[in-house]
């Protein structure tokens, strides 16, 4: 029997690529020193914009991932294993991507891509939840938080320009400007004119009357504290399904941070609202308006094991507050381009840009917002009488 992937609305789904099968793994890594070839595929990964498996070779364990070249090329991945390789040098979270007697780490074969990792170390505690689902645990969210903030210790001096542009990653360029022509609706003029397939969907949808109602109103929140928010490589899918864990117990801390193909040139605070995007709202919950869908008891403890090691300003207490309304926005749009160009599906196209861009936000001026964004208020508050004291 086949394997299941995650689908968008939290149900089980046949999976867009075909599996990985060993005769095509084993050739793949005959050719890393660190494989010497495949024995058996452990697992198959229910992610569901690659083919990835767990793989027993005879020197141990490592990871292939398996990508459309449409998706990810050779140039796209080197991106993203130049910035584990920094980053392993700084925290032990962090692997670098394995390499072939060659020094390759990126390969091309036919309308592929691979790319070969070390066996994360940890438990992969999360590996069949979905993001937005909660944490186990309020200590699992601490240490996240900490984790996170670990991560951008180690990022601040990567000083490398943001990635070309490409499918499935979460930049942060339409409400990034608070001053000049750089206006949110002139960036995502410019961010549609590289997606043509993507404009011609947001056209007929009449994307700027969107803007001027839902998302304008929640960019005159975020723009007086955008000057105060630093560019830094950063993650862009920190769920606790994409951290490796020290056991089951619920006080299990995080050993290792995997998957950083989403991963851009944004900011700290857009990191950290992603974060609390993925673990602490309960997405798939939304239309059922019994459903307690946030977990503040998660979100003061992520925050706490943040600020542990990387404490925010006010300014960025109240960026925070405000990011969080839009934070989803393009990564949201890149998954709808990539259901149009690459998988060519209106039907899950719709459900990432009316359920996922335009509900996200939309859900930010109902009720049950209220009680997440006054929750941070008041926490953003308290970086102000903090900083008088």
């Amino acid at each position: 029997m086949g394997h299941k992937a995650h689908g968008l609305e939290g149900l089980q789904t046949e999976p867009d690529w075909p599996s990985l099968t060993l005769a095509e793994v084993d050739r793949l890594l005959r050719k890393y020193p660190q494989a010497g070839g495949a024995l058996r595929l452990l697992s198959h990964s229910p992610r569901p914009f690659s083919s990835a498996s767990l793989v027993q070779t005879p020197h141990g364990k490592v990871m292939v991932k398996r990508h459309a070249r449409s998706v990810r090329d050779r140039e796209g991945l080197l991106e993203e294993h130049r910035l584990l390789e920094f980053l392993s040098d700084r925290t032990r979270l962090v692997q670098a991507a394995c390499r072939r007697e060659d020094g390759e780490s990126a390969i091309e074969r036919a309308d592929w891509t691979y790319e070969v990792h070390p066996a994360a170390t940890g438990l992969d505690l999360y590996e069949e939840r979905y993001s937005w689902t909660p944490f186990l645990s309020e200590d699992h969210a601490r240490s996240a938080g900490r984790a996170l903030a670990q991560l951008h210790k180690a990022a601040e001096s990567y000083e490398v320009p943001s990635r070309k542009t490409q499918q499935l990653v979460t930049s942060f360029t339409i409400f990034a400007y608070s001053t000049g022509g750089n206006s949110p609706v002139a960036q995502m003029e410019r961010y549609l004119s590289y997606r043509p397939l993507l404009r011609e969907y947001a056209e007929q949808r009449d994307w700027r009357r969107s803007f001027e109602q839902l998302l304008m109103p929640l960019y005159r929140n975020l723009q007086p504290w955008l000057k105060y928010l630093r560019p830094v490589w950063t993650h862009n899918d920190f769920h606790a399904s994409n951290l490796m864990w020290s056991g089951e117990g619920v006080d299990a801390e995080v050993t290792g941070i995997i998957d950083f193909g989403l991963a851009d040139r944004t900011n700290a605070v857009h990191d950290l609202a992603t974060a609390i995007e993925r673990n602490v709202v309960e997405w798939l919950q939304m239309d059922d308006p019994r459903a307690e869908i946030v977990h503040l008891d998660h979100l003061d403890e992520l925050l706490a094991g943040y600020e542990e090691l990387f404490p925010l300003s006010y300014e960025q207490a109240r960026a925070l507050v405000a990011m969080l309304p839009l934070v989803h926005c393009e990564f949201a749009l890149s998954e709808t381009d990539y259901f149009l160009s690459v998988l060519h599906s209106e039907e899950r196209a719709c459900l990432a840009y009316e359920g996922y861009f335009l509900a996200h936000a939309e859900w930010f001026r109902g009720v049950q917002r209220q009680r997440l964004l006054e929750h941070l208020r008041k926490w953003a508050d308290r970086h102000a009488t903090e900083a008088t004291q």
